[in-house]
């Protein structure tokens, strides 16, 4: 049985491990200065695409969390590197914030409004009428449709806020296709936040605060899993699921004493 001392490389999601909102949770920083203090290769994964790696290394910063943006993956980067492995300078129509167009153009697409090969569906708070009828139109005219992530609501100032999901879900009423999803709980965003920094899944552990997502994708990649309580996933929640976690903790503080 694989334990946290046996673990070469890390990959967490950040809201509700490291963060909640702005605000640092008890431990983030001491486990991740414990990662850089002893050469731990590790990935701060998030479904959120609107920001740039860049945008959330400096966002993070402020909650006192220093996090080199080589650190950070998004759904974003991770769609942007599986289109460039099944269609290098592809064309795309882009519905998203800068955090995924810039991930799209770093890896060489060329975003147009007419004829694309593909629409690409992300996070963004400025969703148009206009922009979603000529997504709806391109794909029904053939262009193969891509969503960041499948996260149907996010935190909004007044409550919640439809995410991607929700967007797509009414783009799939209208054209009768489903997205290929990208972000958790697709296994593909662990394996590329993996080959990015040369990991290997007996070596690797994902630590999440949602066993719907993190704990699962985990799994299914064949990581050493560790649930967190600090965020969604509450320990009266752990019978809904047929699947358990190698590790329940409180919080990332309680990990950080078993390494």
């Amino acid at each position: 049985m694989r334990t946290p001392r046996d673990i070469e490389c890390w990959l967490t999601d950040k809201d509700g491990v490291l963060v909640h909102g702005e605000v640092p949770i008890a431990g983030a920083s001491d486990l991740i200065n414990c990662w850089v203090d002893t050469s731990r290769r590790f990935q701060v994964l998030t479904n959120d695409s609107s920001y740039t790696a860049r945008d959330l290394s400096a966002r993070l910063d402020k909650a006192g969390l220093i996090v080199p943006e080589e650190n950070l993956w998004t759904s974003a980067l991770a769609t942007a590197d599986f289109l460039a492995s099944q269609h290098p300078g592809a064309r795309v129509y882009v519905v998203g914030e800068a955090g995924l167009t810039a991930a799209l153009h770093d890896a060489g697409f060329v975003m147009v409004e007419e004829k694309p090969d593909y629409v690409v569906l992300g996070e963004t708070h400025n969703y148009s009428f206009e922009a979603i009828t000529l997504a709806i139109n391109h794909i029904i005219g053939g262009a193969r449709f891509i969503a960041t992530n499948p996260d149907t609501i996010g935190p909004g100032t007044f409550g919640v806020l439809p995410a991607t999901g929700s967007v797509a879900a009414l783009i799939t009423s209208a054209t009768n296709r489903q997205p290929y999803v990208v972000g958790k709980p697709n296994p593909m965003m662990f394996r590329s936040a993996m080959n990015r920094i040369e990991a290997h899944s007996e070596t690797t552990a994902m630590i999440g605060d949602r066993m719907d997502t993190d704990i699962v994708a985990g799994i299914e990649a064949g990581l050493f899993t560790v649930l967190v309580l600090s965020g969604i996933t509450g320990r009266k929640d752990l019978d809904r699921f047929p699947y358990r976690p190698s590790l329940v903790v409180e919080s990332v503080d309680e990990l950080r004493k078993m390494l």
